[in-house]
């Protein structure tokens, strides 16, 4: 045999087949050509002409044959240390398929508006990367005219929020969940709460405000809530979309704004902030589930989409529960987004 310089790609070269992996494997372990011809269900005719025509192309011997079996030499060696890790990771490539195929790895992307961010998905993500380590998603809080463009644009698996009324909603596979209740949050030493009593839009209407901008849907509410209660609607506004901003202002200034209750929960309770005692609960149309009609989601994505889908049907039967607090809840319907 003439040794020879091994080129990239020896092995195309050299028709390397699983099968001769499968026989080195087999030859380490038994050190004898009949038994691991056996064990591969292979006459030893065939497992010898197999590995002395691999030897003939290679132009190296890779084991020593003697009376008492067959042992590697350093070539061998050599050759049975890497069959045996790309013989692994070919099995660890079929377990990844079978936990992709059953949903549990992948990498999933979700959206969410503020309200559900807190109340469904944070508890549901936390539970299912419990119980699936491998499954990777990445979660994004933004307005759901945001969302349902990057469902569109295949961004994102699937959001929760509203469909915008210039989206087809015939495009969407949308299941309802719940509205998302409305409060206004102040600092904890703001002057307005000496007054010791519920409040009105009236009593609100000159103070600083810090809402998003116009047109966008939490401003549009409460513009919509101090009308129907005869009262100006806030005029001292500075703008933001950021929750952090808000935050910020509204910790260092007397200024208000406007949060989902379940998000306002989470700051809320022995910090510096707090929850104004408005005379009557509010709240917005409903959001829900949404994802596109025509695209197949992922297992991966499909697993997340379920646990969702269950914890958001428990919710709504826990609120349709006689003795659920629906009590001075007002939706204010309106079509923008």
């Amino acid at each position: 045999m003439t040794p020879q310089r091994f080129p990239p790609n020896w092995f195309q070269k050299a028709r390397l087949k699983l099968r001769h992996l499968q026989l080195f494997a087999a030859l380490d372990e038994h050190r004898n050509l009949h038994r691991a011809a056996a064990s591969l269900n292979m006459s030893q005719p065939a497992a010898s002409k197999l590995l002395g025509d691999l030897e003939e192309t290679l132009g190296i011997e890779l084991f020593d044959r003697h009376g008492r079996g067959i042992e590697p030499n350093w070539y061998g060696s050599l050759m049975i240390r890497h069959a045996r890790m790309i013989l692994s990771e070919l099995q660890e490539t079929g377990e990844e398929l079978n936990a992709l195929l059953a949903g549990h790895s992948g990498r999933v992307s979700v959206g969410t508006v503020m309200a559900p961010a807190v109340e469904l998905v944070v508890p549901v993500i936390s539970s299912l990367t419990r119980e699936h380590p491998n499954l990777k998603i990445a979660v994004a809080v933004e307005t759901s005219d945001v969302l349902a463009e990057r469902v569109h644009q295949g961004v994102m698996d699937f959001a929760i929020g509203r469909l915008p009324g210039h989206f087809d909603p015939t495009a969407f596979e949308y299941q309802e969940i719940s509205s998302e209740e409305l409060c206004f949050i102040c600092r904890a030493g703001n002057p307005l709460l000496q007054l010791g009593r519920p409040l009105t839009s009236a009593d609100l209407s000159d103070a600083t405000w810090i809402l998003q901008p116009a047109g966008t849907l939490l401003r549009d509410r409460v513009e919509a809530l101090f009308r129907a209660e005869g009262a100006r609607p806030p005029h001292r506004v500075i703008e933001s979309a950021s929750p952090v901003i808000s935050m910020a202002m509204v910790a260092e200034t007397e200024s208000i704004t406007v949060f989902a209750r379940a998000l306002a929960q989470v700051f809320t309770p022995g910090g510096c902030y707090t929850i104004m005692p408005f005379h009557k609960r509010f709240s917005v149309e409903p959001y829900g589930i949404f994802w596109l009609k025509d695209r197949p989601l992922s297992p991966g994505a499909r697993t997340v989409l379920s646990a969702l889908r269950a914890a958001s049907e428990r919710k709504m039967r826990r609120l349709a529960e006689p003795g659920a607090d629906t009590e001075n809840h007002i939706g204010l319907a309106n079509n923008h987004i």
